[in-house]
């Protein structure tokens, strides 16, 4: 299992905008296409509430390269994420990593 970290740094003042459209619409659209979420955070202490962390699960990157390519292009997805937008950007940048764990780490 890998796993993979996905941090959102939102324009300032739009994480409700961003945490509304994971819990209404992203998330739905996920388990369409079989994407497995591990867990979203946001930040109380650190460097910037403003924003989101998350992990997804994937058992090997050919299945994230397909599943997440496959999210990427869904026209249902497209639409959604356009009209969320229409009021302005929610996210100024995205760092994603690939991680996978150590012999003795307990998630494996």
């Amino acid at each position: 299992m890998i796993h993979e970290l996905r941090i959102y740094h939102c324009v300032p003042g739009r994480l409700p905008a961003l945490l509304n459209r994971f819990e209404t619409i992203t998330l739905k659209i996920w388990e369409r296409h079989g994407i497995r979420q591990a867990g979203f955070w946001t930040v109380v202490v650190g460097d910037s509430n403003q924003d989101l962390y998350y992990l997804l699960e994937w058992d090997s990157l050919a299945e994230r390269e397909k599943k997440w390519g496959a999210f990427q292009v869904d026209p249902e997805w497209l639409e959604k994420r356009a009209q969320t937008e229409e009021d302005g950007q929610i996210v100024a940048s995205v760092n994603n990593q690939i991680l996978i764990p150590t012999a003795f780490s307990s998630v494996k």
